[in-house]
């Protein structure tokens, strides 16, 4: 289900929910008062909440569908992270009440009830993130229960997952213990809260079981993991194994699946990752939110680090594990940059070469401290530094893409269209990055792996032609 009257700059919505949902639905209505619509909006710790409100209602004997047509109730999960982010989920309200009638919202917006209240009076319910209990009680209070036999229609033990068969997310905790200027999600999802160790783990077994072959660890601060349980030991197979990013990455790469890490801060125990990166462990890709380079905008966005040490880092962590690809996050306009500030982040980008880079104009979201900072800047300059910045990472992408040409890589099938098979490498996570495209190559499967060699690229994307040696 995709909202119609919206049309962002940017915001943190995937494609892949709905897509899921679409081939999970069934063929007709039951017509029994017990079907749900349901749209997923914002990012992949967003969706993995969605994963979690949908198992429960599954589990009840609720038909959950990606559409409004024909559905009983609407449950909107939101987002709240930035301006775009908001309207595009005070949209989708507005639209499901209008197709619909009968809204349940929840999610990060949730939390600012009076907000959506005042443009949407009419919603049944509002509730904040990972409110998963909450917000299946207010279904329950506005539907009545499906007659249901749970010997007829089974949930999986991994529970329903809105990504396809072959990879998932893997959400080790919840909330963060940083206050960056910029943003509000520990107003919204709270103080750090790590996952029992064991619990993680017997996830990813259960998913590898279900035929998962790619895990993508995710959190707000992965590598912040287990610092709120001081990083207490806990057991797995009868093991004990700390509550530690390390050791969970240690754990994890004993599964024989592709293990992927996002949303990791540059602490210093990242180093011993790259170890077991360049071991084999776990995939040589490292998702690190550098958000600016500039000494003074880091310290006003309460941000650690500077420009130089980090590419010291990342220097040293190319000689240790030269295959390794580096994606980043940043912003620009932050209240009070300069332009010889900003002219700072765009050669720290040529030094650093990053592989991929998402970009942001920043966005005074209500809420945020950096509101309050002196000299905003105006939006045109916004939109011309966000354009150049687009146009210096696009010729570091293309020439790092291009250099690729040539090179044989394991290719993952996501999906097969008209043009053929298309998939990604270790190099390319779902969604955020690029893609490799095997035009003309049908006879292949989702979730599969096939060996190929890139033979062109563009800035974004890569094209390759299956490899003549398929053997492993």
């Amino acid at each position: 289900m995709t909202v119609k009257t919206f049309s962002p700059n940017a915001t943190t919505t995937l494609e892949t929910p709905v897509k899921t949902l679409e081939a999970q639905r069934a063929p007709v209505s039951t017509g029994n008062g017990n079907r749900i619509g349901f749209v997923s909006l914002g990012c992949p710790k967003n969706l993995v909440d969605s994963e979690r409100i949908l198992t429960q209602l599954r589990t009840e004997g609720y038909d959950v569908v990606p559409t409004y047509d024909d559905a009983d109730l609407v449950i909107v999960n939101t987002c709240g992270f930035i301006d775009s982010a908001v309207q595009e989920s005070l949209d989708t309200i507005g639209e499901a009440l209008q197709e619909n009638g009968k809204v349940i919202v929840t999610g990060c917006l949730g939390v600012k009830e009076d907000e959506i209240r005042e443009v949407h009076p009419n919603v049944l319910a509002i509730t904040g993130p990972h409110a998963y209990e909450t917000v299946v009680e207010q279904v329950h209070t506005h539907m009545p229960a499906p007659q249901y036999n749970p010997f007829e229609n089974l949930v999986p033990d991994h529970g329903v997952k809105l990504t396809p068969r072959h990879y998932a997310y893997l959400k080790i905790s919840e909330g963060c213990n940083h206050r960056c200027t910029f943003c509000i999600i520990p107003s919204m999802r709270g103080d750090l809260v790590s996952r029992p160790v064991g619990s993680v783990l017997d996830e990813a077994k259960r998913l590898k079981a279900a035929g998962v072959n790619e895990l993508l660890v995710i959190s707000q601060d992965t590598s912040a993991y287990g610092v709120d349980v001081k990083h207490r030991t806990g057991f797995w197979n009868g093991m004990p194994v700390k509550t530690h990013m390390q050791q969970l990455s240690e754990q994890l790469g004993t599964l024989d699946m592709w293990v992927r890490l996002h949303y990791v801060y540059p602490y210093p125990h990242v180093d011993e990752l790259i170890e077991l990166m360049n071991a084999g462990r776990i995939l040589p890709y490292l998702d690190i939110p550098l958000q600016h380079a500039n000494k003074r905008i880091l310290r006003l966005m309460k941000r650690p680090g500077s420009a130089e040490r980090t590419l010291e880092r990342i220097k040293k962590w190319r000689q240790q594990c030269p295959e390794l690809i580096l994606r980043s996050t940043f912003i620009v306009g932050f209240p009070g940059e300069t332009e010889d500030e900003f002219e700072e982040l765009l050669t720290f980008l040529r030094e650093a070469q990053l592989d991929r880079v998402g970009c942001f104009m920043y966005s005074p979201v209500e809420g945020a401290t950096a509101n309050n900072l002196p000299d905003p800047v105006p939006e045109a300059v916004k939109q011309e530094r966000l354009a150049r910045f687009m146009e210096v990472q696009g010729e570091i992408s293309a020439a790092r893409l291009q250099a690729r040409i040539g090179k044989e890589y394991q290719v993952v099938i996501d999906q097969v269209d008209s043009e053929g098979a298309v998939g990604r490498s270790y190099a390319e996570a779902p969604e955020v990055d690029g893609v490799i495209h095997l035009n003309g190559v049908y006879d292949v499967k989702p979730g599969e792996r096939v060996w190929a060699e890139i033979i062109h690229a563009d800035e974004h994307d890569l094209w390759a032609v299956l490899s003549e040696d398929q053997d492993d």
